[in-house]
C-alpha cells in the first residue's frame, strides 16, 4: 500500500472513530464499537494505523467528556492498553483471530486493571471501569470487527 494510501484510510478510520465517540452513546455501546474500530484498523491499515488511532482516542475523549475527568490520570494506561491490544491482534492475525481477540483483550484489561490497583489512585466506582467492563468491551469490538470485516470484504469483492 503507498504512502498517501495508508495516510487516508488512517485518517479516514481514526475520523470515523472519533465519530463514534462523539455520537454520545453510553459506554456500553461506545466501548465495544471503539475497540471494533481498533480491530478493523489493524485489517485495513495494519499495526502502525490502529496504535495511532488507539493512541489519539482517548486524548479526545477527555476533550469531549466521554472519559470522565478523574479517569485522566489513567490515559496513559489507556494508550498503552489500545497499543497493545492491536499488537498482539495484529501479531496473532491471520494465525488464529479468534485467539488474538482473547489475548488482545486480556492483555489491554491487564494493563488496564494493573494501572488502577497499583499506580493511580481513583475511587473505587471511577476504578471499577478500568477493570471488568474494559476486558468485555474489548471482546465484544473484537468479534464485532470481525463481522465487520468480513462485511466490507464481501462488499468490495
Amino acid at each position: 500500500m503507498k504512502y498517501t494510501e495508508w495516510l487516508t484510510r488512517t485518517g479516514l478510520l481514526l475520523a470515523l472513530t472519533l465519530v463514534i465517540q462523539m455520537l454520545g452513546f453510553p459506554p456500553f455501546v461506545t466501548g465495544p464499537l471503539v475497540n471494533m474500530m481498533l480491530f478493523t484498523t489493524v485489517h485495513l491499515v495494519g499495526w502502525l494505523g490502529a496504535s495511532l488511532v488507539g493512541g489519539v482516542t482517548p486524548w479526545i475523549a477527555l476533550m469531549r467528556g466521554i472519559l470522565p475527568p478523574p479517569l485522566a490520570p489513567m490515559i496513559p494506561f489507556i494508550i498503552a492498553g489500545n497499543i497493545i491490544l492491536v499488537s498482539v491482534y495484529y501479531f496473532m492475525l491471520g494465525r488464529n483471530n479468534y485467539l488474538g481477540i482473547g489475548l488482545a483483550a486480556l492483555l489491554k484489561f491487564a494493563v488496564l486493571s494493573s494501572g488502577v490497583r497499583f499506580l493511580v489512585e481513583l475511587p473505587p466506582k471511577i476504578a471499577q471501569l478500568m477493570q471488568v467492563p474494559q476486558l468485555l468491551t474489548a471482546l465484544a469490538g473484537g468479534f464485532l470487527a470481525l463481522i465487520l470485516v468480513r462485511l466490507l470484504t464481501t462488499a468490495l469483492e
